[in-house]
């Protein structure tokens, strides 16, 4: 059971980060390119971008949540 949820976890961790490197190349190749290869980059983005990003961000959390709540209650 708990790897299932832990494998439920990844797969929400994996959709989110897909979805906001989707975002950070909407913005610009160079946005993109550095959320790929340069961690400060994603923090850089989402502080100057937070108006495009921050769907994606409580998307994930709350993905999260819901996840983390079902480990909880099993």
């Amino acid at each position: 059971m708990e790897t299932i949820i832990q494998l439920l976890g990844l797969g929400i961790f994996i959709i989110g980060r897909i979805l906001f490197l989707i975002e950070a190349f909407k913005t610009s190749l160079l946005w993109g390119l550095g959320c790929v290869f340069l961690a400060p980059a994603n923090i850089f983005y989402l502080a100057f971008h937070w108006g495009n990003a921050k769907k994606i961000i409580w998307y994930s959390i709350g993905r999260s949540l819901s996840a983390g709540s079902r480990t909880i209650f099993y």
